[in-house]
């Protein structure tokens, strides 16, 4: 069983001083209508560029978790003067200078921030040091990193190259001509372009190879355009113009985050219950929006409002297909949660980067299921899922937040499922437990830690 790291939580974290808890089914059906706080994704692309720009931001809606809590941190860190009330933080953007010359930023787990900050930090000039969780230190970076020190940045690295901690020294960002693959993470190309309006010349991207979640880079470059700087793309989708400009400060609000919303539809799929979400529709800029289709492929109703999404279950939920992960892969062990309560197997592909998310998932996930009694075969980009009866089990959660809220679901169906370090889930939905003991579902926590 993988120890709880602390060091990813913070003060918005829940549930840490407990070791595990156990999932009860519902007694009648789930019913309810619900709403979510903003995207993680939008929330910490709006964070840092907003710090980045003339003037002051406004952004409602904001995801109060351990990813954007760092962000926030690190930000003020560098001096950027920001203001939280409740889910709106007032932003006093720095236009493109980091007041703090200095300053020791630690980043947590949170992989967006480790690829968008190096980038903003590269296009001012001054002398930062970034550390992250162990398990941070180890996901790649370097070609993000080497393509900044093409352009100008002077960095040094305590351990490996390529990933942090590192130390970085930089008098602002030369511009020009680079190229960053597309296959590993898309987060590199969307960290480059969120400073490239502050190089010293234009700059433009060449994406070498396909994009892992391409929808991601083009949510980048929606928010850039927010902020008053329209990149240009040719069509081939692989060459990306940045010009020089100032981003400016702006009043918005943010969308939902739909990687949460998915796990509540997935529960009115799996218990034949109703989950409508309020503030969300199926025209999300985010690709886990995907879910709702395939949702309904396997039987569940769907109602797509204007401003809302419905998910009703069924009481047989169809398989027998093949699912292309790729541009939504977050939700691959949403899936493979349902996968056992479904009529034939499921296969699911495309989604090999998501062996260097926060764990292995598809080895994560093939080997908690396989506790469960759940035949499960593990392929180099995904994994296929037999129909089954999941026995009693504790489930480890790898310090992962969507292996935590993934295997949670198969507890509000089946008897005798614990869940090892419920505290993981604050990484992007701080009080998960809260909301589905809200709707019915039944949470017992156990083993109080000691200290």
């Amino acid at each position: 069983m993988h120890e709880p790291n602390f060091e990813t939580r913070s003060p918005w974290s829940r549930y840490g001083e407990w070791q595990e808890v156990s999932i009860i089914p519902p007694k009648r059906a789930v019913d309810g209508t619900i709403t979510m706080p903003g995207s993680k994704s939008l929330t910490n692309r709006a964070l840092i560029i907003a710090a980045l720009a003339e003037g002051t931001s406004r952004l409602v809606g904001i995801l109060k978790s351990d990813d954007s809590y760092w962000c926030l941190n690190s930000l003020r860190q560098l001096g950027i003067d920001i203001e939280v009330e409740g889910e709106t933080a007032i932003v006093q953007g720095g236009g493109g200078d980091w007041p703090n010359k200095y300053a020791e930023l630690y980043v947590g787990a949170a992989g967006t921030i480790a690829r968008f900050l190096p980038s903003a930090l590269a296009a001012g000039s001054g002398r930062w040091k970034m550390t992250g969780s162990k398990r941070l230190s180890e996901r790649p970076l370097a070609p993000l990193l080497h393509t900044l020190t093409g352009m100008g940045a002077d960095i040094r690295y305590e351990n490996a190259e390529g990933c942090l901690p590192l130390t970085m020294q930089t008098k602002g960002l030369d511009g020009g001509s680079c190229i960053l693959p597309g296959s590993l993470s898309s987060q590199f190309v969307s960290g480059l372009l969120i400073a490239a309006p502050y190089a010293k010349t234009p700059v433009t991207v060449q994406i070498e190879g396909g994009i892992v979640q391409r929808d991601y880079v083009e949510m980048t470059l929606r928010m850039m355009e927010t902020f008053g700087i329209s990149a240009s793309a040719l069509p081939d989708g692989q060459t990306i113009s940045v010009p020089r400009g100032r981003y400016q400060g702006r009043s918005l609000a943010l969308e939902p985050d739909v990687s949460t919303c998915c796990y509540f539809w997935a529960l009115a799929a799996i218990t034949n219950g109703r989950i409508r979400i309020d503030g969300v529709t199926v025209k999300a800029s985010q690709p886990d929006i995907e879910i709702v289709n395939v949702l309904e492929r396997m039987g569940c109703s769907i109602r797509r409002g204007e401003s809302f999404v419905e998910v009703s279950g069924t009481d047989r939920l169809r398989g027998g297909f093949v699912l292309n992960m790729q541009k939504w892969s977050d939700q691959t062990l949403t899936i493979a949660a349902l996968a056992p309560f479904a009529d034939a197997p499921i296969t699911l592909t495309g989604a090999a980067h998501i062996r260097h998310h926060e764990c292995d998932r598809i080895a994560a996930i093939c080997t908690e299921l396989r506790k469960l009694g759940i035949r499960v075969d593990e392929h180099p980009d995904g994994l296929t899922v037999y129909p089954g009866r999941p026995q009693a089990a504790l489930l480890d959660t790898y310090d992962d937040h969507r292996m935590a809220m993934a295997l949670s679901l198969i507890g509000m169906k089946s008897d005798g499922i614990r869940i090892a370090d419920p505290g993981c889930v604050s990484k992007t939905c701080p009080d998960f437990f809260d909301r589905i003991a809200e709707l019915g579902v039944g949470t017992v926590f156990s083993k109080r830690r000691e200290g």
